[in-house]
């Protein structure tokens, strides 16, 4: 196992770690948008609720929900390693910076974008999954089921406030430029390039990147309209 302990301190490691960790990341922003959409429904919140309930009640779900706490507390921990460590091996600044020329913005800055990505995720999670879990949430009754409860009133709460609003749809616009980089970088450290696969990958990337943030921020959006 020491070989094991050595490849994952070494920075081909950590990046690795970063590109699995990533990977499962977009994983879960899949199958959480795909849930979140049913805020778009016309239902009362009874189809959000139903899928609350799924989420918090299902044992191979709450499994993927730690995998999901974990997933973030090592990708956060190790983006902050890997910048220390860039930070580092270039303490010397060249005269003349020409870091444009040679990145794009998204991979100069995504410790930046990183960071505010973090900072919502911490506003978010105790706005709705502490409450969730914790919170004094009324419940409400459906058709042919028990007593559930009423996340619903919670979400369209939050999103009765502009500056969650706002706060929210600059968090994802933030998330789309963290992908953008992200996507394929991870790719590319799991050694998966390919001349006629790569360009594919890159698309897929970038169609990722815009359509998931931007369906993300429909809802607070929608919900902010739907109820002035």
């Amino acid at each position: 196992m020491n070989w094991l302990s050595q490849t994952l301190a070494s920075s081909l490691g950590k990046k690795l770690i970063m590109a699995l960790t990533g990977l499962f990341l977009i994983l879960f922003l899949t199958g959480h948008l795909i849930g979140n959409l049913q805020l778009l429904k016309d239902d009362g919140g009874q189809a959000f609720n139903e899928y609350a309930k799924f989420m918090t009640t299902t044992p191979i779900v709450k499994i993927l929900s730690y995998l999901t706490y974990i997933s973030i507390i090592l990708h956060v921990i190790y983006s902050l390693i890997l910048t220390i460590n860039n930070l580092k091996s270039r303490p010397i600044k060249y005269a003349v910076n020409r870091q444009s020329e040679n990145s794009v913005w998204t991979s100069r800055n995504m410790g930046i974008l990183g960071t505010l990505i973090l900072i919502f995720l911490v506003i978010h999670l105790r706005s709705f999954w502490y409450e969730m879990h914790f919170g004094s949430i009324p419940t409400i009754a459906y058709e042919g089921g028990g007593q559930i409860k009423n996340l619903y009133l919670i979400v369209v709460e939050a999103f009765s406030h502009l500056w969650y609003v706002i706060l929210y749809v600059v968090s994802m616009v933030a998330l789309a430029f963290h992908l953008t980089h992200g996507f394929q970088s991870a790719f590319q450290t799991l050694g998966l390039r390919h001349l006629k696969y790569t360009p594919l990958i890159k698309i897929a990337g970038l169609l990722f990147a815009i359509l998931v943030p931007a369906l993300f921020a429909l809802q607070p959006v929608y919900l902010y309209l739907k109820n002035l």
